[in-house]
């Protein structure tokens, strides 16, 4: 695995480099890096992986 850092010199241009660094990589690879992020968040707030696949989550709110 190759590591590489690049120091920013405030939070928006290090958003910067992060929206360049997505950018660049495939498709296929930001879904992984997505699913990824998905798995960790369901495991850090035990939640079952399974009850949420069952279907979608549907929400209603009315506006006037």
């Amino acid at each position: 695995m190759k590591w590489w850092i690049r120091k920013a010199k405030s939070f928006k241009e290090a958003e910067e480099f992060d929206d360049e660094y997505y950018r660049r990589m495939p498709p296929e690879d930001r879904l992984s890096d997505m699913q990824l992020c998905r798995q960790m968040y369901f495991k850090l707030k035990h939640i079952n992986i399974d009850e949420v696949r069952k279907g979608l989550r549907r929400f209603y709110k009315v506006v006037k």
